[in-house]
């Protein structure tokens, strides 16, 4: 089982079972909004002044997960399965900022202290009581996206912002953050399968950080000029106008932990029958991570309650 961060750079590889899709060329396919009331695709929106910007994605299908002939690939993203998004649906067209959450929390009173981070000389992360989402022990500004936030945190900003805006805000589904993630695109990664092209699409692991945490494991043999978050916003958008989907940090999802695959649902809702909720499932890599986590298929189980500063979070809003 791969457990997120918390054995740093390590990630979990597993065999797909022989039931599983092959065929990783099958086209995403993509439906347009049909009802009047509907929102455009590729349409952006703020509900409140404090909201973060939302991006409109359109309804349609996809192959979630990886073939085994993926460089990288787990068998926790397996077996391939077709998942079908039924309806259009906004999208944070970034991570939640610093800015954005300093809002919530001083609205609220909301408490969030304590952090994991990252040590190149240590084998497991170590916990910071010092360091908070305030301070993660690097320097970030207002636009930076929040990290050193748990799944408790996610679920308590967007309870608030729901209450704030008039309208359901949410995590996304797993399957909804791959079919958003993949941006249309049915390769590794949603500017091809190339690992070393990352630098000009996303921020990773790659020179700068290795200069400036030392990490034991492989780079992108890339520059993206970060050693750790970067601005969202400050690589180019994938094709449904979704910036930082993969890199720059984690994010959680609505849901529970399963192994694989098996016996997974074939629409877009959060899957929590039968897993383990005590760990929730982070997607979409970080600047800590290696060429193997920043693919769309790549997933992370974290523990719920765990503050880490790769692990920040994305919007969801259902569409009516």
């Amino acid at each position: 089982m791969k457990f997120g961060i918390a054995a740093i750079g390590v990630f979990a590889a597993f065999v797909l079972p022989a039931s599983a899709v092959e065929d990783a060329s099958r086209p995403v396919q993509v439906a347009e909004a049909t009802a009047a009331n509907d929102a455009v695709p590729g349409s952006t929106f703020r509900d409140c002044e404090q909201c973060p910007e939302m991006v409109v994605v359109p309804a349609g299908s996809f192959t979630m997960g990886s073939s085994k002939r993926e460089i990288g690939h787990g068998n926790d993203e397996g077996p391939q399965h077709l998942v079908n998004v039924p309806a259009p649906l906004a999208v944070g067209k970034f991570e939640v900022t610093r800015n954005e959450f300093s809002t919530f929390m001083e609205e609220t009173g909301h408490e969030s202290q304590g952090c994991q981070t990252s040590d190149p000389k240590a084998t497991e992360r170590t916990f910071q009581e010092s360091e908070s989402w305030q301070d993660p022990g690097f320097q970030q500004s207002g636009r930076h996206p929040v990290v050193c936030v748990n799944w408790t945190d996610a679920k308590a900003y967007t309870d608030w912002l729901s209450q704030k805006s008039g309208h359901q805000y949410r995590l996304l589904t797993e399957a909804e953050w791959e079919y958003a993630a993949r941006g249309g695109t049915t390769t590794a990664r949603f500017w091809g399968d190339a690992q070393d092209q990352a630098c000009a699409h996303a921020n990773v692991h790659d020179l700068s950080g290795r200069r400036t945490n030392k990490f034991r494991w492989a780079p992108h043999f890339c520059d993206d000029g970060y050693g750790w978050t970067a601005p969202v916003g400050s690589f180019p958008p994938n094709g449904f106008g979704l910036h930082d989907m993969l890199g720059n940090v984690w994010e959680w999802t609505e849901d529970c932990w399963h192994d694989n695959y098996e016996n997974a649902p074939s629409s877009s809702v959060a899957w929590n029958d039968d897993g383990n909720c005590d760990y929730r499932v982070i997607r979409g890599g970080g600047w800590t991570d290696p060429p193997s986590g920043a693919r769309a298929a790549d997933r992370g189980a974290e523990i719920a309650e765990n503050r880490n500063d790769p692990i920040g979070f994305r919007l969801a809003r259902s569409l009516n």
